[in-house]
């Protein structure tokens, strides 16, 4: 994020470095909070974002069918971010999320992220330290920036999660259309790994239109951006488990692709939004065999989703209304069948100063294509969310 000062196909060597202030700026609107400056070059910006939500579903945990009505902080957020000089930069993110979920109060504080920016030119970037894994957009997409209310189960890798913790080269190529990315993480880190080798992770995309230059997406510009870019990725590890954990035999290797599509146009009519993506997640079918206890099951995962939006072109009383609808298939590969599942949401942003004051309201539906006969969570279910979010 350049703070809007990025000029199509060149770049004055000193805004590359930005980046560092990517996950508290919106794009076109949203501002930095307090900043400290240091000499010539050098400066830290300091960012608090919170996002409180209010949930109703139509269960309480696995063995309790009954709904359930909790508050809770879904994120919890202080950011430090800036420039050691004018190639070096840092990012450094706490977080306390989730704090009283489902009765869990005063979670632990922990590094989000941790990482340092290095900007040799445009084409040329580095990152070192934990951050955002490059493998798929929604994963990319800011979190305090989203069209819909949180991004969805494909985003999280098996290994990994969100964040992985290694090196990353990427840059800008062809006036800022084409992006690649390169990663070497540690991936699945355990004893019951069968190797210890490197996760590798590639990624890259074409825009059509106005660039996507930074490291990060947004799931909407709120009509700043003519956007339409297209994308894939590939995500490795070899050796990543045991089919046959017990005798620690037949070792597997981790694979996933994804491919995904983005499209933002900004009209006299509205700002029209929609993307689509397609994931592949593999061990082999290990999660059939003997594998060990934590192979997540997602390890066997195949899905997709669409999401569409829709922002009006004028205000409505004091902000701004933006409709937004999505829907995930997810084809979980367990014998049993009964983790796949169909979901489909609608709702709303009224945003009261873009992305940095906003009240949002969603309804979503689960439905499993073979309901559990005993696992509440396993059944078909409706969800209802407010939210409320502020960044500073």
């Amino acid at each position: 994020m350049n703070r809007n000062n990025t000029v199509r196909g060149k770049r004055r060597p000193r805004l590359c470095p930005l980046l560092a202030v990517a996950g508290a700026l919106a794009a076109g609107g949203a501002q930095a909070g307090p900043t400290i400056t240091f000499g010539e070059q050098g400066f830290v910006t300091l960012n608090y974002a919170l996002q409180f939500w209010g949930q109703n579903r139509g269960f309480t945990s696995a063995n309790d069918a009954g709904d359930s009505t909790d508050f809770f902080l879904r994120r919890n957020r202080v950011t430090f971010s800036g420039q050691y000089s004018d190639y070096v930069g840092f990012y450094a993110q706490l977080e306390a999320g989730s704090d009283s979920r489902g009765g869990q109060d005063d979670r632990s504080v922990y590094y989000r992220d941790a990482y340092v920016t290095l900007d040799y030119s445009d084409g040329v970037r580095f990152l070192a330290g934990r951050f955002k894994n490059t493998f798929s957009r929604e994963n990319l997409e800011a979190c305090l920036e989203p069209l819909t209310l949180d991004r969805g189960t494909l985003a999280y890798t098996p290994f990994g999660g969100t964040r992985d913790t290694g090196l990353a080269m990427w840059g800008n190529l062809a006036d800022g259309n084409l992006q690649y990315r390169l990663m070497l993480s540690d991936g699945r880190e355990a004893d019951e790994v069968a190797g210890d080798s490197p996760r590798v992770t590639a990624r890259a995309h074409w825009s059509l239109w106005d660039p996507e230059y930074d490291y990060g997406y947004r799931s909407t510009y709120l009509g700043t951006r003519k956007v339409l870019t297209i994308g894939a990725a590939y995500d490795y590890q070899p050796d990543v488990a045991y089919a046959d954990y017990t005798n620690r035999q037949d070792p597997v290797d981790y694979t996933g692709w994804t491919a995904d599509i983005f499209m933002e146009y900004p009209s006299s009519a509205g700002t029209f939004t929609a993307s689509a993506a397609y994931t592949e997640y593999s061990t082999d079918d290990a999660i059939n065999a003997n594998p060990d206890g934590s192979l997540p099951i997602t390890s066997e995962l195949e899905g997709q989703y669409v999401k569409l939006g829709y922002l009006l072109p004028n205000k409505v009383g004091i902000g701004r209304l933006q409709l937004f609808a999505r829907a995930d298939t997810f084809d979980y590969g367990i014998e049993s069948d009964y983790y796949d599942n169909d979901q489909v949401a609608g709702g709303f942003n009224y945003l009261i100063d873009g992305q940095q004051l906003k009240l949002t309201f969603e309804y979503a539906r689960v439905d499993f294509d073979k309901d559990h006969p005993t696992v509440a969570s396993l059944r078909d279910y409706g969800q209802t969310t407010i939210g409320f979010q502020m960044i500073f």
